[in-house]
């Protein structure tokens, strides 16, 4: 049986579709995510993979909640959201968990979630997961991005400690740079994309959260 969150996800794409054949001015956040990740390194000092923690805004929060049995009233454990867990990871699975990664200027690929598990505090639900690499690379630059392409899901890192480097060279360095806010100059780029009949597939990237480590 489907769940709340997977109908909810499944509704939201079904209206990005219809979104990105219409107008700019449907092509705005419907999910808001404050956002944390780890960038994770093995003993050789190669990425192995990308820890996240994805807060949801509380209307989605609610709303994945909704049937969900509790043994206490407001309370609920991982073992009790294990199945919401997995339904987001699989439902997330076909957009690329909206994490996009290149070593030097190549592309490079996740595997499936492991380690993944959904924690609920403060009504807001957060859901936690790891990609490991497909093959865990070296690279002089790594940049790392973080966004949904049709921005139909807003990504806002928080603004403590937003990014980890778990485990890397002592020589390694990381930059971060948020996204815009919506400027009018992305606007107007939005806008020419859609009414110059583009399908609106970069649109999102002008609010990507841009992660790049740089290792000598």
């Amino acid at each position: 049986m489907r769940t709340a969150l997977s109908r909810l996800l499944g509704l939201l794409w079904l209206a990005c579709g219809t979104a990105l054949g219409t107008a700019t001015a449907d092509a705005h956040p419907h999910v808001w995510i404050t956002a944390k990740s780890e960038v994770i390194y093995a003993p050789d000092g190669s990425i192995s993979g990308i820890r996240h923690a994805w807060t949801f805004d509380d209307m989605f929060s609610t709303y994945a909640l909704q049937g969900i049995e509790t043994k206490t009233k407001g309370a609920y454990s991982r073992e009790e959201l294990s199945s919401l867990a997995q339904t987001n990871v699989e439902s997330l699975k076909e957009f690329g968990y909206f994490t996009f990664a290149r070593a030097d200027g190549r592309k490079e690929r996740f595997l499936e979630p492991v380690d993944y598990f959904l924690e609920y505090k403060d009504s807001l639900l957060t859901l936690h997961f790891t990609l490991p690499a497909k093959a865990p690379f070296k690279a002089k630059q790594t940049a790392l991005e973080v966004f949904d392409p049709a921005f139909f899901i807003d990504f806002k890192y928080a603004e403590k400690e937003p990014i980890k480097l778990v485990g890397a060279p002592a020589d390694c360095k990381m930059a971060f740079q948020r996204p815009g806010d919506g400027t009018a100059g992305a606007q107007k780029l939005g806008e020419q994309n859609f009414m110059g009949g583009g399908d609106g597939a970069n649109y999102g990237a002008m609010f990507a959260n841009k992660i790049m480590v740089e290792c000598p």
